[in-house]
């Protein structure tokens, strides 16, 4: 294996973490010695032991403490330089002996950004940084959003007819998309932080907006369930999103206020990315004022008419385009991901 291996290696670890670490960011990395991978880890949750440390367990585990001195050590972001709630992983790596650092990404929290390298090196350890860091910047986008401006990341998920419809014709049934479809959903909830609905779609839907699957749950909890509402005294007390086992994780903001109240949501609840299962008219609220990034939808091979369009405001100042476009069959269904350009 090369460096490139190693690189693509923590990256694979660092995919683990998606979802589980808000507010702090996924990362991952390997040591490796002589060719060889000696051990992997990546970041579980806040709090818990950073990748850098969680790999170096897992090498001195396996092959004790003198396999990893002298050892190289790969992960996807800048090492943490700064005592938080674990110490910083450059005194990790300078405790451990290794003899050379590679990071794909330079980290851009201030406290942060650029400090690794002056530490690492007058402790007489080689560093090197960009290699494959476009990979790894996509992974990291929600946490340096939120770090640049305050926002969390922003994605419109939602499921259509081929003519653009959110519901079917009376008498035919909740669903549009397949089973196929549906359980991608499952696991695109466990990627973000946060689910954003609206009133109306409570009081239509009394939706529950968690993640049913159980491996997808495993080492996080459930998202936080926003509802945007600018009547919340009309919202049902009885449906699951109040009375289920995660109801502390239910949450009502004005609808009227939709960037404060997802600046709230990074500042208060630490939550770096989000999605969207609501209705037209919010949907495009959300594109209108700017605070989408990333575009998931679900098309369905149906044909449906009726007066519910995915996006029902007053339309765009000019249209969006799409970048990193990626096309996936799910049964029947079609889905569509892409981020929003400039993103």
């Amino acid at each position: 294996m090369d460096d490139t291996d190693f690189m693509r290696a923590a990256l694979v670890q660092a995919r683990l973490g998606v979802g589980k670490t808000a507010p702090n960011p996924p990362v991952g990395a390997v040591v490796a010695k002589d060719g060889i991978l000696l051990g992997q880890g990546w970041h579980r949750a806040a709090g818990q032991p950073h990748a850098e440390r969680e790999a170096l367990a897992d090498a001195i585990g396996k092959y004790g403490v003198d396999a990893v001195k002298g050892a190289t050590v790969f992960v996807t972001l800048e090492p943490c330089s700064t005592h938080g709630r674990t110490p910083p992983c450059t005194e990790g790596l300078i405790d451990a002996g290794v003899a050379r650092v590679v990071y794909a990404c330079v980290d851009r929290n201030p406290g942060h950004s650029g400090r690794a390298d002056a530490i690492l090196a007058a402790a007489g350890i080689a560093v090197e940084s960009g290699l494959l860091r476009d990979e790894a910047e996509k992974l990291l986008r929600p946490f340096f959003k939120v770090r640049e401006s305050g926002l969390p990341w922003v994605i419109w998920k939602t499921a259509m007819s081929l003519d653009g419809r959110l519901t079917r014709p009376p008498g035919e049934g909740q669903w549009l998309t397949g089973e196929a479809a549906r359980a991608d959903v499952q696991k695109l909830r466990a990627e973000v932080d946060a689910i954003l609905t609206t009133g109306a779609t409570v009081r239509r839907d009394k939706p529950a907006l968690t993640i049913r699957v159980p491996e997808l749950l495993d080492g996080r909890p459930q998202p936080w369930r926003v509802v945007f509402s600018d009547r919340p005294e009309s919202l049902p007390r009885d449906c699951a999103l109040f009375t289920d086992p995660w109801c502390g994780r239910t949450l009502v903001r004005p609808r009227h206020d939709l960037e404060n109240s997802l600046r709230r949501l990074a500042s208060e609840q630490g939550v770096l990315s989000c999605m969207t299962e609501a209705g037209g008219i919010f949907s495009a609220a959300l594109f209108e004022a700017g605070l989408v990034d990333e575009v998931v939808v679900y098309h369905a091979p149906l044909l449906c008419g009726g007066p519910t369009p995915a996006l029902a405001g007053v339309g765009l100042p000019q249209a969006i385009r799409l970048e990193e476009v990626e096309f996936l069959q799910l049964g029947q269904d079609l889905r569509t991901r892409g981020v929003l350009s400039g993103r």
